[in-house]
């Protein structure tokens, strides 16, 4: 995947935060992320636990399955994810340190 002009030239300074109520599993992130950031699966029953009513829900339509960064430290900040959301789940967090 060709990098967008807004990425940052260093990965791990920044990497996304998915909010677990609101993601649907869409795979959007997926696509657009030039890093190969994310990945969709399952969710684990302690991750379900921690959801709202309304993100159990949500999650049980959508076959339990959610979006996770799984490499954050390979994102450089470019955001394509978090405008490629339709949910608006993803932000970006800067690293500590």
């Amino acid at each position: 995947m060709a990098t967008d002009a807004n990425c940052r030239p260093e990965a791990g300074q920044w990497y996304p935060v998915i909010d677990r109520n609101r993601c649907e599993a869409k795979a959007d992130c997926l696509e657009v992320c030039p890093y190969d950031v994310f990945e969709i699966r399952r969710l684990t029953a302690a991750e379900k636990a921690e959801l709202s009513l309304r993100g159990r829900l949500k999650a049980w339509a959508h076959g339990g399955r959610q979006a996770f960064a799984v490499r954050a430290d390979a994102c450089h900040a470019c955001g394509l994810c978090v405008k490629a959301c339709p949910e608006k789940a993803i932000g970006l967090r800067k690293a500590a340190g």
